[in-house]
């Protein structure tokens, strides 16, 4: 799928969704209700499964069950990633209603940065064929880190470039309506938000190094990885709000990504010795997924085991 066409015009779709997002469905600042987060995210779940179907019919069973592969471990991924978005927002007191308009210049920036990541990494891969047992080593390295790690510790304070903007810049006390810069008695501020959108934008290319090599171990084509990275991404927003309050409940679905960064990394690593088909490749991430989330269910942590909730400022 290499035609510039369907990159402008899949990259023109995206734009014309944000654009009613942000200018039409959230024009005035609001706190995201769960039942308005739910029916947001099920609606992007739904164009996603959507655009798969036209992948099937377009391009073919292989690029549609990549596509499908793909965007699980994406939205999975994304998932786990939430929580540090919580403790964001908690430890700058972001208000409700400043939330979403943040995650969405965010994921915007995410977009972006994917974009570049995707396009290098597989040109790379390309030329030098080496990388594929690297990235597969890292990943395994990753799934096992992850499996052990159970902080999410968010320090603003010793992040470089909140450090930096923080040094540099003129900075508010408080929020300003929402605003990232201000104007006031002539001269140019950057607000606490923007502090944060820094923190954001920073953090996503964190999770890049996990998501990025984990789908391109799933497929090589360009527009197969940045499609289904792109519809992972615009449903974030919609699912924080959603799980936000209950994301704790999760707790053996850190274990289950964990697992299947391990199991894609060896993929990678016996990819010249022994293929594994991508059927059997998307049952088994979806399995994982579904018996980490079960067991999350059936075996719900102790109350004093549960993290405090989220403590947003109204």
């Amino acid at each position: 799928m290499d035609s510039i066409y369907f990159w402008i015009l899949f990259n023109a779709f995206v734009l014309l969704m944000l654009g009613l997002d942000l200018f039409v469905f959230h024009r005035n600042a609001h706190e995201v209700k769960i039942k308005e987060a739910l029916l947001t995210s099920l609606f992007w779940i739904a164009l996603a499964l959507s655009f798969n179907v036209i992948i099937y019919f377009w391009q073919g069973e292989q690029p549609a069950i990549e596509f499908l592969t793909g965007y699980l471990i994406e939205k999975s991924l994304s998932v786990d990633n939430l929580f540090v978005f919580i403790l964001i927002f908690n430890y700058f007191k972001v208000p409700s209603k400043y939330q979403h308009n943040l995650l969405f210049w965010g994921v915007l920036g995410a977009l972006v940065l994917r974009a570049i990541f995707i396009l290098v990494g597989v040109a790379l891969i390309a030329k030098f064929h080496f990388l594929i047992y690297i990235m597969g080593a890292f990943l395994i390295f990753t799934g096992i880190k992850m499996a052990f790690s159970q902080d999410n510790d968010v320090d603003p304070e010793h992040n470089p470039l909140v450090k930096f903007a923080s040094r540099h810049l003129r900075i508010t006390k408080m929020p300003v309506g929402g605003k990232f810069f201000v104007k006031q008695e002539g001269k140019l501020y950057a607000t606490p938000l923007f502090l944060v959108l820094i923190m954001i934008e920073s953090t996503d290319v964190v999770f890049a190094a996990d998501s990025i090599p984990a789908i391109l171990a799933i497929s090589k084509d360009p527009f197969i990885v940045y499609t289904s990275n792109v519809f992972a991404l615009l449903g974030l927003r919609a699912l924080y709000f959603a799980l936000a309050g209950i994301m704790q409940l999760f707790h053996y679905l850190h274990y289950g990504l964990s697992l299947i960064l391990a199991f894609i990394g060896a993929k990678l690593l016996l990819s010249d010795i022994y293929h594994i088909d991508m059927r059997y490749a998307l049952l088994a991430v979806g399995g994982i997924l579904a018996i980490s989330i079960i067991a999350s269910l059936l075996f719900p942590k102790k109350d004093n085991d549960l993290p405090p909730p989220p403590d947003f400022v109204a």
